[in-house]
Order: C-alpha cells, then structure tokens, then sequence
C-alpha cells in the first residue's frame, strides 16, 4: 500500500521516464504512429472530423475524450475558432475548448492549420501526458488530480479559472481543507477566499509547486484514506511495485508545515 504523497513525488521526479513507459506501450506506439503519418494530410474541419483516429487522438490528448461522441459541438467550436472574443468557445467557462480551437484553429489559418508544431509533435506529447495521468488515476484519483494541476499551474492566473475547473477546483479545496458545503457558496465569495490563500503568481515555481502539491496529496489520503493499489509508475522504479510505503506520524506532523496562503 502507497500513500498518495509518494506516489506524486515518485512520478514528479521521475517524469520523463514515466513517458517514456508510455511512448513505447505498443498500443500507444501504433496510435502515435498512425497520427503523425496523417496529421499533415488534414487540410479542412471536415477531413479532421471525418478521421476518427486522428479527431480521437487529439481530443484526448487536449483532456476532452469524454467529449468525442460531441462532433457538432466540436465542428462548432472549430468553425467559429477564436478570434472573436464572441464565438463559441471564448464563451464557455471550461477553457479547453477555447486551447483546442487555439490549437487547431482552421477559422484562421485554414489548410496551414495542421503545418504548426503545436498540432503536430505539440498533440503527440499532450497524448502521451494525458495518458500517463488518466493511467496513474486508474490506481490513485489523487495522483491524477495532482498531476493534472502540476500541467496547468503554470498558466493559472486567478482564481476565476481554478473555479471553472472541476478537477483544479477539487485539488485546491482538498489542499486548504475546504469542505462540500464551501463548493455551494457564492462563487465570488469562494474566489476571494482562494486569492487569500494562494499565491497564484508562484504557482510557476517550482518551490511553491511542490509544497501546495505535497499539501494535497498528504491532506488527499487523510481525507479518502491511503490507496491500496501500486501506480504504474512505482512498479517500473521498484522493480516489483508491491512495498508498503505508510504515512508516518513525521509525515503527519509535517502537513502542519504547509501553512495556507504562503505554504
């Protein structure tokens, strides 16, 4: 059994070679493959939503696999693209759909749209990191959830944007101890709490990072308790992927230590 803090600081410090377990699965492998082949071949909205390989690869890796089934949505928020602060995916809160018609934005640059790197070998390592996070997840939500807000904190600039995201909003309420019944609160009233409490400015540091991270993730197990399955990645370390790894009363009295607002 291994608790949730471990098992984030065993993939976070060991990050490319968790990728590269990933990249060579064969079935990953073929997939890639077959998207790097053909993605330059893409030159309208239709050719890209008509191949289903290529559309299910680069929705899953922009984290929006639960929304391939959802073409007319997606062809709307391709057609309309970003430009205009009015179209369709500027206006919806989960900022997803406005980074994937960044990403593929054939209302802007048309048949030069699949040229760029971002939609090429730029896809291809958001694949392979969704698929890493959605496999540690399988074994260990928290794991998922960490890593996820790991890949975002970067460009989290306000509360605002923590709060239109379930899963960044479900890691910051775990980290500051916040209950069910704050979730249901006034949305400014929860924003103004979460400016107070975190530095959203050095969420890019990696200093800060790991703190908060570590914060949730030992706050993670006290809450939902440890997990008792071994992740993908503490079984290539290990060699086995079987050892127990506790949470200790040093551990516990450490939480202590990330204070909220400065950690």
């Amino acid at each position: 059994m291994i608790n949730t803090l471990t098992q984030v600081q065993i993939v976070r410090s060991n990050i490319e070679r968790s990728l590269k377990v990933v990249e060579s699965d064969p079935m990953i492998e073929r997939q890639t493959e077959y998207y790097r082949a053909n993605i330059l071949n893409i030159t309208s909205i239709d050719e890209f939503m008509a191949d289903d390989r290529i559309f299910n690869y680069a929705m899953t890796a922009m984290g929006l696999e639960d929304m391939i089934y959802a073409k007319a949505f997606m062809r709307k928020v391709l057609e309309e693209g970003v430009s205009d602060q009015s179209s369709f995916a500027n206006q919806l809160a989960d900022g997803r759909y406005k980074e994937f018609g960044e990403v593929f934005n054939f209302e802007q640059f048309g048949k030069a749209t699949t040229s760029f790197d971002r939609a090429q070998e730029g896809i291809v390592d958001k694949f392979h990191r969704q698929t890493l996070e959605v496999r540690e997840g399988e074994q260990n939500q928290g794991v998922r959830l960490a890593l996820y807000f790991e890949r975002k904190a970067p460009g989290i600039t306000n509360a605002y944007e923590v709060l239109a995201d379930r899963a960044l909003a479900e890691t910051v309420y775990t980290s500051l101890g916040l209950s069910q019944s704050f979730a249901m609160s006034d949305i400014d009233k929860q924003a103004t709490y979460l400016e107070e409490n975190i530095d959203f400015e050095k969420l890019s540091e990696p200093e800060y990072l790991s703190k908060f991270l570590d914060r949730f993730s030992a706050l993670y197990d006290l809450k939902n308790g440890p997990q008792a399955a071994a992740s993908p990645t503490l079984a290539v370390f290990s060699g086995s992927g079987s050892g127990v790894v506790p949470m200790s009363d040093g551990l516990l009295t450490s939480i202590q230590s990330f204070r909220l607002g400065g950690f």
